[in-house]
């Protein structure tokens, strides 16, 4: 079993408020939940207006399954048109129950 982890950041150029920016960021999370069925959860920046960083996990019994599926997240996120990435970090963790 493989465990995908995404961390991306994100620029948001609309959000004039916290507020703005909760609603945009929600917005997406519930997207990528929904479409990807994976947990998302924003881990940074929560007090930038301008600025979120997103955590993305999936598991898959294929690494490269666990590969494609990030890819074509920020595939999705970079089509929303609303943020831009700013940087990607992913990594695949092999694990192993006993």
């Amino acid at each position: 079993m493989f465990v995908g982890v995404l961390k991306t950041t994100l620029f948001l150029s609309e959000p004039q408020s916290l507020k703005d920016k909760r609603r945009i960021v929600k917005s997406l999370i519930e997207k990528l939940k929904n479409k990807f069925n994976m947990a998302v959860a924003e881990t940074g920046m929560l007090d930038s207006w301008n600025y979120c960083e997103l955590g993305l996990v999936c598991l898959s019994n294929d690494a490269g399954h666990a590969d494609s599926m990030m890819s074509t997240a920020v595939n999705f996120i970079e089509n929303q048109g609303t943020v831009e990435i700013t940087d990607i970090h992913t990594e695949i963790i092999p694990f192993s129950s006993r």
